[in-house]
């Protein structure tokens, strides 16, 4: 038993119903961390330099959330190389010789959910339809290419505010071109035409053209709450997978209790403590089938 009292949490504005201290918690437990914490912290992107600054020996990391990963990323010592692809950090790791690592373990979240919960299998010339173009849209940008998408449609209201999104493309080395997302775009038929489509839209965005994307035969939707949505409905109803928020939410996790602790994390353990705090609403599968 470990009795080195260390600390971690999770950071963003606002925090107050982040479940990752849910699965944190239950790792520390299970891998027998006797005095680990993990908590949350309410901190937005100009106050997260001074809170890491600030930070005491026994903190080990943060899992960092919006609107704090552009700047996790840039206040670190060291960053992996899909951080600095994607261009943002959800996770920030204390290292031996001082300083803090910066990763982004949101990449993993997208694999995972995808290859777990939407059953997709990877190959070679795949294509993706991908909706909207904010941080969560170029993790998942940079998991396409682990999954080996070799191009992706990018579906935005303004593709002039896409130039982020197009930017990661590039240097992740995925071919993407942007849609204007209107009232004509065929998007049952892009759907259709794809391996797998990632909505990275709010709740209630992609409402409307629910059925359109239900077309394509593996779906990540990253809204979960309220469950199910109108998108997971539709995708069902066809007979597609489907993957959710709340399966990134886990998969990312694995990586970062990894990282904190340098011991693999137990996977089935927090996903059953996931399941709980969530009423049991999703299966939360942690094994592709």
């Amino acid at each position: 038993m470990v009795s080195v009292p260390r600390r971690a949490a999770v950071v963003g504005s606002p925090i107050a119903h982040s479940l990752s201290p849910v699965l944190h918690r239950a790792a520390y437990t299970a891998l027998g961390l006797v005095g680990w914490d993990y908590e949350r912290i309410e901190c937005d992107d100009r106050g997260l330099p001074a809170l890491v600054r600030g930070l005491e020996p026994e903190w080990v990391g943060l899992s960092v959330t919006m609107p704090g990963k552009r700047a996790a990323l840039e206040l670190a010592d060291e960053t992996t190389e899909r951080a600095r692809l994607v261009g943002a950090a959800n996770t920030l790791v204390r290292r031996s010789e001082g300083g803090w690592r910066a990763d982004c373990t949101d990449v993993d979240g997208v694999v995972g959910a995808l290859r777990c919960a939407g059953g997709y299998q990877a190959r070679s010339g795949a294509s993706a339809v991908v909706l909207g173009a904010g941080g969560t849209a170029l993790a998942a940008l940079a998991a396409l290419v682990e999954l080996e998408v070799d191009e992706a449609v990018l579906v935005v209201r303004e593709p002039a505010r896409a130039t982020e999104a197009l930017a990661c493309a590039e240097r992740v080395g995925l071919k993407v071109r942007a849609e204007r997302w209107t009232s004509d775009l065929d998007l049952a038929g892009l759907a259709a035409d794809s391996d797998v489509v990632i909505s990275t839209v709010p709740a209630g965005a992609a409402d409307a053209v629910a059925e359109q994307l239900a077309h394509a035969r593996c779906v990540l939707d990253v809204v979960y709450h309220p469950w199910p949505t109108p998108l997971a409905r539709a995708v069902t109803g066809r007979g597609g997978r489907i993957a959710t928020g709340l399966d990134m939410l886990l998969h990312q996790a694995f990586g970062q209790v990894e990282q904190f602790t340098g011991r693999p994390a137990p996977r089935q353990v927090m996903r059953e403590a996931l399941r709980a705090a969530t009423g049991g609403a999703l299966p939360l599968p942690v094994t592709a089938g």
